[in-house]
């Protein structure tokens, strides 16, 4: 075995690593995407951008394979059309993950959780889940991110951003949720407190759980994957 085979087999492990570490964050992140929606009072910021793009498809057309997982995927799959066009080296293999599982997962997450967890719960459980949720979606995109095998295409939008204007992530991600809020509201996504809360705390939050994820991928990469 010539010592390029042998870095590549090293390269193509890390890879698979990094891909399955991507996951599970992926996995915690809709997790808590999945209590926003369910505490009704207001989802995240880009599900805001969904639930306004289905319901304004569902009062339009009658489609009956619609629905909020398969909405999720169809407009994150534009999302990654439109940024392959301004910078296509932000496009990895684990952004096509997202792009697919996100969806289905939230789906998955809300027919195991509702029946237990819902706007019929009392309000206290409500603003519980909801902050539960925002934490867990904090720390599982800070995982994707860290990971650095493709991210999911909303947080791809802020990441670009960040990156084109030399702007702290935290601060262009608000902006950025900001403007999913206000596209979602118009369309007649379900906007609440919740929601507000979440545009001014995903971001900063994000940014505290940025560098502890980045030591934890490190560590468990150089530790499965020793150099």
């Amino acid at each position: 075995m010539t010592a390029q085979t042998k870095l590549n087999q090293i390269h193509h492990k890390e890879m698979m690593l990094r891909l399955v570490i991507m996951f599970c964050g992926l996995t915690i992140a809709h997790l808590g995407v999945t209590l926003f929606l369910l505490a009704d009072l207001g989802s995240d910021p880009f599900n805001v951008l969904i639930q306004g793009i289905f319901r304004k498809l569902s009062v339009s057309v009658e489609w009956s394979f619609l629905s909020h997982g398969r909405i999720h995927m169809a407009i994150c799959f534009l999302i990654i059309l439109v940024l392959l066009t301004i910078d296509k080296t932000y496009i990895k293999v684990g952004t096509i993950l997202c792009m697919f599982c996100g969806g289905p997962i939230i789906d998955v997450f809300t027919a195991l959780i509702q029946n237990h967890f819902n706007s019929t719960s009392s309000f206290t459980m409500r603003i519980t889940g909801l902050i539960c949720g925002c934490v867990i979606l904090a720390y599982g995109m800070t995982i994707v991110m860290k990971a650095d095998a493709g991210v999911g295409p909303n947080d791809l939008v802020a990441i670009v951003l960040s990156d084109k204007s030399k702007k702290p992530f935290s601060i262009i991600r608000i902006i950025v949720d900001a403007c999913f809020v206000l596209i979602g509201f118009l369309l007649g996504g379900s906007v609440g407190a919740g929601t507000i809360i979440c545009v001014f705390i995903i971001g900063p939050v994000a940014g505290l759980f940025l560098p502890v994820n980045g030591k934890i991928v490190n560590y468990i990469v150089r530790k499965i994957i020793p150099d």
